[in-house]
């Protein structure tokens, strides 16, 4: 499923944010996994940003390489 609807894509980012606090990252840390400068992190973080097309996909791939 390539297409996103906001709640699905914050769904998405609330899940990455999970990851972070559960693996104890930096922001710093997760943007260079994830491949993504940290201040974008922040920003959908704090709702300011929502990711794009591309960026979902990658976030999706990267937390399903990483799922326990």
């Amino acid at each position: 499923m390539l297409e996103s609807t906001k709640s699905e894509k914050m769904k998405l980012v609330n899940e990455l944010l999970e990851y972070r606090l559960e693996n104890k990252l930096s922001l710093q840390a997760l943007s260079k996994k994830v491949g993504v400068h940290y201040v974008t992190l922040h920003q959908w973080f704090t709702g300011k940003r929502k990711p794009n097309m591309i960026q979902t996909y990658h976030i999706r791939k990267f937390l399903e390489e990483n799922q326990r």
